[in-house]
């Protein structure tokens, strides 16, 4: 399962920065490819240091990372929901999308104009809600008038669907996201056809100076404080450390840099982690001299479902699956020692994949 990623913002809020950083951040991924779709659309490798740990212990022929695609959505402005500037066609792109990404601006410099005239986190991050909602709002109440025909008619189930979608309705009238309803699961049935912007997972990107990366400023502060009731989370990043991190191809170069401004990571893989996690997704892998490759799935997924991933047929006629801890394999270095400490574990239909688990699926069809 690919994971698509749109990022979103204000003009000037330093997300194309971002996003150029990304496009440009091939050392990222070491010697591992990056391509871009379309002009607007850059696939990364997920960095993930447990695939290089098995490289070192399998020597594969290949090596195949899961892949994170992020999309550039032109700069919202006001209006957008009623078509200002590109409103329409980004606003169809943010549909398409897992989780959004939306760069807030968080530093003062004078010599990038600020839209509005002055820099206020808050008020950028309600501009974009606020269209957004709009646009729900429309979605909504085009709904509502094919239902409440069948509803008059005296339609149980339109009845039942009406009622869900008056309280998303009036939700969103109050200028609240729709993640942020206490939704049954017969409401989210009702709107689960409508792709409701406003209900996609967000990650805030606090866009902050160089000098604030970590610790934050007044700017970030006041978002977060803005945000802690929303299911969100929000990450500090500094685009312009970010750009200057993608030009270094060399892996030491970039550990140094790192170091300079006391980051473990780059903003990115903050990003990528936050993605993740608010989507609730896990790694494992699956290693052979063929090829040692990471698997995108759901947490919670059963082994079945897990081997669906690789190919539909292994979900159909699974047997088995054969699961090895990545510390067993780094302490007992072969499958076959692995096997002959008893550390290879055999499990069935049940079996709830971990992350990090080191997979081989046995099926019939």
């Amino acid at each position: 399962m690919g994971l698509r990623c749109g990022i979103v913002g204000l003009p000037n809020v330093g997300k194309s920065t971002l996003f150029n950083a990304i496009s440009n951040a091939k050392a990222e991924s070491a010697n591992y490819p990056f391509c871009t779709i379309e002009p607007n659309v850059g696939v990364i490798t997920v960095p993930d240091e447990r695939l290089q740990i098995l490289e070192e212990l399998v020597h594969p022929e290949r090596v195949l990372p899961t892949v994170i695609e992020f999309v550039d959505i032109a700069g919202l402005v006001k209006g957008a929901s009623k078509g200002e500037g590109l409103g329409n066609k980004f606003l169809a792109n943010i549909r398409e999308v897992d989780a959004i990404i939306h760069v807030v601006r968080c530093f003062e410099d004078p010599n990038i104009v600020h839209v509005a005239g002055k820099v206020d986190p808050v008020s950028d991050k309600e501009i974009i809600d606020t269209e957004l909602q709009l646009k729900d709002l429309e979605s909504i109440d085009k709904k509502m008038q094919k239902v409440q025909r069948s509803a008059k008619a005296g339609d149980a189930k339109a009845k039942k669907e009406l009622a869900s979608l008056e309280k998303y309705k009036a939700h969103l009238e109050q200028g609240l996201n729709a993640r942020s309803m206490d939704a049954t699961e017969d409401d989210k049935e009702a709107v689960a056809d409508l792709n409701l912007l406003t209900d996609k997972p967000v990650i805030y990107a606090a866009n902050v100076d160089e000098e604030s990366v970590n610790t934050g400023n007044e700017f970030s502060r006041a978002l977060e404080e803005h945000v802690k009731n929303e299911n969100a989370q929000v990450v500090l990043i500094s685009a312009s450390i970010e750009a200057q991190i993608a030009e270094l191809t060399d892996p030491e170069e970039k550990e140094m840099f790192l170091a300079e401004y006391n980051l473990k990571e780059s903003g990115l893989s903050k990003l990528i982690k936050a993605s993740y996690s608010l989507l609730d997704l896990i790694t494992y892998f699956t290693a052979g001299v063929k090829e040692v490759r990471a698997w995108t799935i759901g947490k919670g997924w059963k082994a079945p479902q897990a081997a669906g991933v690789i190919h539909s047929d292994f979900e159909k006629g699974f047997i088995r699956a054969e699961v090895i801890k990545l510390k067993d394999y780094q302490e007992y270095k072969t499958e076959t020692k692995i096997k002959e400490a008893g550390k290879m574990a055999v499990e069935g239909k049940d079996y709830v994949v971990q992350d990090g688990d080191i997979m081989h699926f046995r099926f019939n069809v």
